[in-house]
């Protein structure tokens, strides 16, 4: 690609430092800049002063005004085609005032934020577009550097290519070939060489080649000088419809063109994203500007943008600047300006538009699904013109998109006389055949369940699921999983709108026996035993497949990064209150979290312990406490009766109730636990981390800073996870000391 001169041992003010890359990428994007402005001016029929007039005037006024910094604006090839119907038809004077106003359209539509909409175009549809624009670089330019012209389509160009490279050679083929070799050997020279742009000294090098070996050939053809400035817009005599559509048109052309270049840019620079309505704003008046002096409709050309950016351009200076080299350039160096040979610039614009295919912008496409979008952008943007292929991508990124927004995974699945029919996706009236077809392959008096895991599920497809299930000869069970959209059309009440679905917590979160009681599991089935049996059941059949490449990494041992002692309430879900996963959490549960002192009869938690730290080396121990806890009612009185062996495991809660006594309230998140229970639950977390740290192996580890301990407190009712702060006196929400 163009040679990208940044960031090399950079030094003086950032102004200083950008000044010298603006010059020379503006220098770089003047030298293609000027033929492109006479061409596509001589393409349209338009006044060959005019695609200069618009590349000064309307160039600036987009660089100063607009929203994109590294923008380049000029006449572009994507308005010849309408151009030349319009001046055909209205004339070039009337045609200056459609320019206006276009351009002044161009305002309202910023003004009114609807540039924002360029937002949403595909990033397969910009990198077809520009892949598209330079395969019709490269198919024009070919000709020019093979010693012809290049003709009027790309598909003519093709065709004419063969004749054109069998024919005989003559110099330009030698200038092309020469300037070719310099860009291509350009990057593998030394730093100190490449500080000149690889496009300019290319260019420069062909030209003074062919002067100091006298060659005849075509050379850039420029006015002698600028005239005096007389071309007024005028307003036409009738036609008013007409008028106002080719204004419409031009500026929807131009306005799009210049959002895409913009988006295309930021896609490739880092920094900022380009303000689109700004932009907008500014290529509108720069519109207006150029078309008051007799100049041709502008755009964001991503052509010379690219070539700004790759040309190393810091800021919107290079855009400036290179108005100012075009103008000096009609005005002063117009007979050095006519020395360069059109094949350089030809074999440039070759070097530029290889370069526009981004082969690994091809691949992200291709890893994203939307190859088929870029391709047909890509043909279409080369076999009729740009805005075919823009408006044939944006058509068949829809189409894919509905396609992925309804798609619906349909199949059986059999376990031995037993059939499931597992349906997945967007249920719609576009997928009643193929549900219909899958449905047909269940034999008639099989014993079916319909698992419905849909996100969606309009009338046909219900009215489809219905009718068959009443139809089936052998019992059907309906197995919703999520949103019960089935059972609520069954019960004449359908839900109609995804947005209006209740939030279902997933099975795996859930308790099992809730949803399933909200199911049509029958009232007989719902033993213990049963219920346990379904839920393995089910964990093998969704769940062990998405997690089998985590437990496979743990077959060989574990490394848990945190010991996790709590209470064995059947409320508390270790994993599920902290985020984690298999592999992460050394667990202990007990009666109360309770911790018995290290030189006591009770070894179990003590082994745990020991293991937990000294072998397994975990960086932390969480004593987690929770509200509601009935070990803690148990301290305070209210243990049940009968019970010898819970009444021996409270008595390491003894601990507990002297430093209730002796101690101040805790708080939780500023405030007293309404309940006593609550209360006694706090001061009982503490307590255990003061006995954790009696136990050698935890002192030892705190003493080298191999080890924390953690205070929690879960309210169940709240659904609140809370840490233990010391400098709050007592416990504040994780998220308050979140780090």
């Amino acid at each position: 690609m163009i040679e990208i001169v940044r960031g090399e041992h950079d030094t003086g003010p950032p102004f200083l430092q950008n000044l010298k890359h603006d010059v020379l990428a503006s220098i770089v994007v003047f030298l293609v800049a000027v033929p492109l402005s006479l061409g596509v001016a001589f393409a349209a029929g338009a006044p060959l002063l005019s695609g200069l007039i618009s590349a000064v005037v309307g160039g600036l006024v987009a660089s100063v005004f607009g929203g994109s910094p590294l923008q380049v604006s000029g006449p572009s090839a994507a308005l010849t085609v309408v151009l030349a119907d319009t001046i055909a038809t209205h004339g070039w004077p009337v045609t200056c005032a459609i320019t206006v106003a276009a351009g002044l359209l161009q305002i309202l539509f910023g003004l009114t934020r609807a540039a924002r909409a360029a937002l949403a175009v595909s990033p397969a549809i910009v990198h077809g577009l520009l892949a598209g624009i330079g395969v019709t670089l490269v198919l024009g330019q070919l000709h020019v550097v093979l010693g012809g012209t290049a003709q009027g389509s790309a598909l003519a160009n093709v065709l004419a290519l063969p004749a054109r490279i069998a024919a005989h050679h003559d110099q330009a083929v030698l200038i092309g070939v020469v300037t070719l070799a310099v860009l291509l050997a350009w990057p593998r020279l030394p730093k100190a060489v490449r500080r000149v742009p690889g496009p300019l000294a290319a260019v420069a090098l062909a030209t003074g080649l062919s002067v100091a070996a006298g060659l005849t050939l075509p050379r850039v053809d420029l006015p002698a000088g600028l005239p005096a400035l007389h071309v007024v817009p005028r307003l036409p005599d009738g036609g008013w419809g007409g008028f106002a559509a080719a204004a419409l048109t031009i500026a929807l052309i131009a306005g799009l063109e210049s959002l895409l270049s913009a988006v295309s840019v930021d896609k490739l620079r880092g920094g900022p994203r380009t303000d689109l309505d700004r932009e907008l704003v500014g290529q509108g008046a720069a519109n207006v500007a150029a078309g008051a002096l007799g100049g041709f409709p502008v755009t964001g050309v991503i052509v010379r943008s690219m070539t700004n950016y790759e040309a190393g351009a810091r800021t919107r200076l290079s855009a400036i600047l290179h108005c100012a080299w075009i103008l000096a350039a009609c005005l002063l160096l117009t007979g050095v300006l006519r020395l360069i040979p059109l094949a350089a610039l030809a074999a440039l614009l070759v070097y530029v538009g290889t370069k526009l295919v981004n082969l690994n912008g091809l691949k992200e496409v291709r890893r994203h699904g939307d190859l088929p979008v870029y391709a047909v952008t890509l043909l279409g943007a080369v076999a009729v013109n740009l805005l075919t292929g823009v408006a044939a991508g944006i058509l068949l990124a829809l189409a894919l998109m509905l396609r992925r927004m309804i798609f619906s995974g349909i199949h059986v699945e059999r376990d031995g006389e037993r059939h499931r029919v597992v349906i997945e996706g967007a249920l719609t009236f576009l997928s009643v055949p193929r549900l219909t077809r899958v449905l047909a392959e269940v034999p008639p008096d099989a014993e079916v369940t319909l698992e419905l895991l849909v996100d969606y599920l309009d009338h046909a497809a219900f009215d489809c699921l219905r009718g068959w299930q009443q139809a089936h000869a052998g019992p059907v069970t309906v197995d919703e999983i999520g949103h019960p959209w089935f059972e609520r059309g069954r019960s004449g009440a359908p839900t109609v709108r995804r947005s209006v679905a209740a939030r279902v917590v997933p099975r795996w979160l859930a308790p099992w026996s809730q949803w399933q009681a909200e199911h049509v599991v029958l009232p007989a089935q719902r033993s213990a035993s049963s219920l346990l049996c379904r839920g393995a059941s089910e964990f093998q059949r969704r769940t062990a497949p998405l997690l089998r490449d985590t437990w496979s990494g743990l077959a060989h041992g574990q490394q848990p990064h945190t010991l996790f002692i709590t209470c064995g309430d059947a409320r508390i879900v270790p994993n599920l209150i902290t985020t984690s996963g298999p592999g992460d959490l050394f667990t202990v549960r007990n009666i109360g979290n309770l911790v018995p002192p290290p030189d006591g009869e009770d070894s179990s938690v003590g082994a745990a312990i020991e293991y937990a730290v000294g072998v397994l080396g975990v960086a932390e121990i969480v004593v987690c406490g929770h509200s509601g806890c009935g070990a803690m009612k148990a301290l305070l009185g209210q243990a049940p009766d009968g019970l010898d062996q819970l009444g021996s495991w409270l008595r390491h809660g003894e601990a507990t109730l002297r430093r209730r006594g002796r101690e101040a309230p805790l708080l939780l998140d500023g405030e007293r636990p309404a309940a006593e229970a609550d209360q006694l639950a706090l001061q009982n977390v503490v307590q255990q981390l003061e006995t954790l740290r009696g136990y050698p192996v935890v002192a030892a580890a705190l003493a080298r800073g191999g080890l924390r301990l953690t205070g929690m407190y879960f309210d169940v009712g709240a659904a609140q996870v809370s840490l233990l702060d010391n400098a709050a006196r007592g416990f504040v929400p994780a998220g308050a000391l979140e780090h």
